[in-house]
């Protein structure tokens, strides 16, 4: 400390009295590290350190000085009449004690520090929590009308949905069997290597997964997987996250989201790989639905080395599950996109 450094080499008489009613002695005060030490003047042996930090004057103003290595309860006491080492003790003694944290200073500090936590917290977890219960609270309606307008824009990538009567008639019956009444499978005139789930229940597969298959074991698998992936992540969740906070909230408030604001997520979402769930998931979700597992890891890799789990498990590898779709109609299915 600069102060104490400074009066290092200060030394002064005083009288010291180390306890009540005890006899005076002459001493020698000077300053050690961080203690204020009295000495005997004739042999300079050590009497008595004080720490620094804790040393009370208690008679602020009077000479001859009268300090105390602490409070005024303090039954030892030195007096000191050098006016030089007074002040001396007092300035190393105030510098010190300005040294310390100050409670009011403290609390201010951590009020302040508390609240920009407070603030960056809130910014980091504000819009995840908005969107995230923007899309919890979402009607089925407003879902299917998000997944519309991204079919809408997969339009200009991959073409208008295929639409033919016969086979329209038997993909309803397919989505039926697979989704549910509330699930609907949307064919488009691409190639897209896989399905994608939209907002709505709304699964999109290529005539890729249709056109040149022997049935509709491959297709029916490609749709399961899409649908377990958005069971686990849901897919207005990610429509909200890419179009921001603020398109959420005019969601929330008006239940609307402006086509505008999701133009070109739906062509992206067909530029990405199909993701995939995990395989106990899709096994169940297969078992469940009468679906082979064979054709589906079959054609993500036809050696089956990466997919040896799904072929190895497939829960109708010893049994023939109830027929998806007759010879008929999936001739009927296949012709789906024709004009």
């Amino acid at each position: 400390m600069t102060a104490l450094t400074q009066f290092q080499r200060l030394e002064a008489a005083g009288v010291w009295r180390p306890e009540p009613g005890g006899r005076l002695h002459d001493v020698i005060v000077s300053f050690g590290d961080a203690t204020l030490i009295l000495r005997d003047p004739r042999s300079e042996e050590p009497l008595s350190h004080w720490s620094l930090p804790a040393v009370t004057r208690l008679n602020p103003g009077q000479l001859p000085a009268i300090f105390a290595p602490g409070d005024a309860a303090q039954d030892e006491v030195v007096e000191i009449d050098d006016r030089l080492m007074v002040q001396a003790i007092e300035r190393v003694h105030s510098a010190i004690a300005a040294s310390r944290p100050h409670k009011g200073r403290l609390r201010s500090a951590l009020i302040w520090s508390a609240a920009a936590a407070g603030a960056l917290a809130a910014a980091v977890w504000l819009p995840g929590a908005v969107i995230a219960h923007a899309a919890r609270v979402a009607p089925p309606a407003q879902r299917t009308a998000i997944g519309l307008a991204l079919l809408a824009d997969m339009r200009q990538a991959a073409g208008t949905p295929c639409d033919r009567p016969a086979g329209a008639a038997v993909l309803d019956r397919l989505s039926a069997r697979l989704l549910g009444p509330e699930g609907r499978i949307v064919v488009l005139p691409a190639t897209m290597r896989g399905a994608r789930a939209l907002p709505g229940r709304i699964v999109v597969i290529g005539d890729d997964m249709i056109a040149g298959e022997p049935g509709p074991a491959v297709a029916a698998g490609h749709v399961l997987a899409a649908d377990a992936v958005a069971a686990d992540a849901d897919p207005l969740e990610a429509v909200l996250r890419a179009v921001g906070i603020r398109a959420a909230l005019t969601m929330l408030t008006s239940g609307e989201l402006a086509a505008e604001s999701i133009a070109g997520q739906g062509a992206a979402l067909l530029s990405r790989p199909a993701p995939r769930p995990d395989d106990e998931t899709l096994l169940a979700r297969m078992e469940e639905a009468g679906v082979s597992s064979q054709p589906y890891a079959r054609s993500l890799d036809p050696s089956g080395e990466t997919v040896l789990t799904l072929i190895e498990a497939d829960p109708w590898r010893s049994s023939e599950p109830e027929p998806l779709a007759s010879e008929g109609e999936w001739l009927q299915l296949q012709q789906i996109c024709a004009r």
